[in-house]
């Protein structure tokens, strides 16, 4: 999916290679690449993650020392500075360093002595930096940045600018296994999840290319609520008033429906926006589309949104995307209606974007106008969506589209 709109210490007596760093965040995917719809039964989010391919009571914790300090809380970093015998508070510095004034070098800590700063690298320690291969600029002013990740595995972000709005929208995974239709992600084969420093470090990278973000949207590669517990850390870490102080209600978090996931989701402290990707208002369209469909049909989806409410009293959102002759009938506009009567929620109606190999194609905009009326007309806020990015392949559904090699 892609947004359319706007603990222990390891001895180690040298700095990190690039080696080191692609053993552990190798350590970290564990058998992710056994994902998909292996799992028969999932009661709760902790199986949500055995879905991934992890055992569920590490539920994605690396098996080797994480030294990323950009990857680490408050909390973990004081515990930290703590192991090296230094004073609690210079672990808000490093934070602040990191996530609010954008050092990407230990040697720039400059509240640290020399003596700590070395011994810190010594140990293996580093400030995630992803590699920027390749940068496009759309003429709508869309930016599509193709990161390079230590153990040489890209993934791709985009920077959206518009009416003041300032988006990072992010990848949470490398490739996706959703196999979602109509989307060129679903080319691209699953191969890990992304740390939380790696998440961050897509809007730390964006940053200091180009301006300071205002929103945060996790739709990007991968799916979000299948790598959980990195996804919920990043939201914390550039939430953290130490550092980018970007408001809960400036993230959004999208899903394709995972069930159990947007239950749990209900009982963080922590809670950014959610959005659905939706697509069909009857199951057997819908699973033909979204395969996902098939384990979490249309009713179990929604009652975990039902759930989802009572808890937290906030409006969901809900993706569509309009393929001609496919979805976009007034039958379908009218079923839809019936479908999400009983939700509080709004509807972005988003025209498909085409890529290579794809044989969709968009409804026009007359079509879009009218089943937007029928909705409207029924009392479901609904906006049509502006197509961003297209012409560089940053638009929804468009990131992969690039690749040649999946």
């Amino acid at each position: 999916m892609a947004f359319w709109e706007a603990r222990t210490t390891k001895k180690n007596n040298s700095a990190p290679t690039a080696t080191h760093r692609a053993q552990e965040l190798a350590a970290s995917s564990g058998g992710v690449l056994r994902a998909a719809c292996e799992q028969a039964d999932l009661r709760g989010v902790r199986n949500v993650n055995a879905y991934a391919g992890k055992e569920a009571a590490s539920f994605g914790e690396p098996s080797v020392m994480n030294t990323d300090l950009t990857d680490k809380t408050l909390e973990e970093l004081e515990q930290t500075v703590l192991a090296f015998q230094q004073k609690k508070y210079l672990a808000r510095y490093i934070f602040s360093f990191i996530h609010a004034k954008g050092v990407r070098q230990i040697s720039q800590l400059s509240p640290l002595s020399k003596a700590f700063r070395r011994q810190l690298t010594e140990q293996g320690y580093y400030i995630c930096q992803l590699n920027s291969v390749t940068t496009l600029e759309d003429p709508d002013g869309t930016v599509k940045y193709l990161f390079q990740l230590a153990d040489g595995n890209r993934i791709e972000a985009v920077l959206l600018n518009e009416s003041g709005r300032r988006t990072a929208c992010v990848s949470t995974q490398v490739g996706c296994a959703m196999n979602c239709s109509f989307c060129a992600t679903a080319r691209v084969r699953l191969r890990r999840n992304l740390t939380a420093g790696e998440i961050v470090d897509q809007v730390n990278t964006i940053e200091q290319d180009r301006c300071r973000i205002s929103n945060v949207v996790y739709m990007g590669m991968g799916e979000p609520l299948l790598n959980y517990d990195a996804v919920l850390k990043s939201v914390r870490i550039l939430n953290h008033p130490d550092g980018k102080q970007i408001g809960v209600r400036h993230i959004t978090v999208s899903t394709c429906g995972i069930a159990p996931a947007i239950r749990q989701l209900a009982t963080e402290d922590i809670r950014p926006r959610l959005a659905i990707s939706l697509n069909a208002p009857t199951d057997a369209l819908r699973t033909r589309l979204m395969p996902v469909n098939a384990k979490y049909p249309l009713a179990a989806l929604l009652q975990a949104v039902h759930s989802y409410q009572i808890r937290t009293r906030q409006r969901v959102t809900f993706e569509y995307v309009m393929i001609d002759g496919i979805n976009d009938k007034s039958q379908h506009a009218r079923a839809l209606v019936e479908r999400l009567r009983p939700v509080h929620c709004n509807v972005n109606l988003i025209e498909h974007n085409p890529h290579p190999g794809c044989k969709f194609v968009s409804s026009s905009v007359q079509r879009i106008g009218q089943f937007a009326e029928i909705l409207t007309s029924a009392g479901v806020e609904t906006t049509v969506r502006l197509r961003m990015g297209r012409k560089i392949n940053a638009a929804c559904g468009q990131l992969g589209a690039d690749w040649r090699d999946g």
